[in-house]
């Protein structure tokens, strides 16, 4: 596994634009939690999607597939939880529930070595 640190960078970027306009729209009380947890798993999706680069590129592929599904749903789960009313146990094991599978996946993926 290897990083593209410009492109890395250009990701974390993007996961920060997207999750400040999160921040900016927020109508409750939880901003700062709702930036900083999309901040994370949309930057850790955005980043194996695009600045990441496996051995093989048959694991490249299935990996940044399985990404950009991901960040959809990160981004759809995200963008739903900045309009409505949300509890923060709530909005925190949904959130993370959906990066530990992301990750479990990616790890399995890996591993499988095709």
């Amino acid at each position: 596994m290897r990083f593209n640190f410009i492109k890395t960078i250009i990701s974390l970027a993007i996961g920060f634009l997207i999750s400040y306009g999160f921040y900016s729209v927020e109508v409750n009380n939880n901003k700062f939690l709702l930036f900083l947890v999309s901040f994370v798993v949309i930057s850790t999706s955005l980043t194996t999607m695009i600045g990441v680069h496996f051995e093989r590129s048959r694991t490249t592929t299935n990996i940044r597939v399985v990404s950009i599904i991901f960040f959809v749903s990160a981004l759809l789960i995200n963008l739903i939880f900045s309009f409505i009313q949300f509890s923060v146990p709530t909005y925190l094991i949904i959130n993370f529930i959906l990066l530990l599978i992301f990750i479990l996946i990616l790890y399995s993926i890996n591993n499988a070595k095709q």
